[in-house]
């Protein structure tokens, strides 16, 4: 025969487990769609848009253009050293032809500048993740991290 004490015992228990389904299955109702999904392509955690790079497609004409017209200034102002302006080959140092590829890892022997902060006035900042960086006569997009060269700008201050 069951005590008193068991009956509360056994109600007790299923208030309980009602409570916790009404809890859980109102938490579950409450979310969004894309909850536990991550992030969409094309949207930061802010759910802001932030433009997809695709490798050998991010740079546009103008910007390849206003990289042009800046480097052709900085040629004409004699900005390369006096051996290098003779050779009349766009300031490139001997051995510093193109060693790169679209597509693939920038290989860490190669010098990389900080590209001036006046061309990234007019090309605008890098989209997050990447970063732009002057190798010889070029501009690059490089992927952080896998440093994979997305696209680039060539022969800046080529004649």
């Amino acid at each position: 025969m069951p005590t008193p004490l068991a009956g509360k015992t056994k109600l007790l228990k299923s208030a309980l487990l009602l409570a916790m389904l009404a809890t859980s299955v109102a938490s579950l109702a409450s979310k969004p769609e894309s909850a536990g999904q991550g992030k969409s392509k094309g949207q930061n955690a802010q759910g802001q848009a932030v433009p997809v790079v695709q490798i050998g497609g991010y740079f546009r004409d103008e910007q390849r253009q206003a990289v042009s017209r800046y480097y052709a200034g900085v040629q004409a102002k004699g900005k390369c050293p006096p051996g290098l302006a003779k050779k009349n080959n766009g300031c490139m140092p001997p051995g510093q032809a193109k060693k790169w590829l679209i597509g693939q890892p920038l290989p860490a022997t190669l010098i990389q500048y900080q590209v001036p902060s006046a061309v990234i006035a007019q090309i605008g900042v890098a989209p997050s993740g990447y970063k732009y960086v002057r190798v010889a006569n070029d501009i690059l997009l490089v992927a952080l991290g896998t440093m994979i060269v997305m696209d680039a700008i060539e022969d800046l201050m080529k004649p």
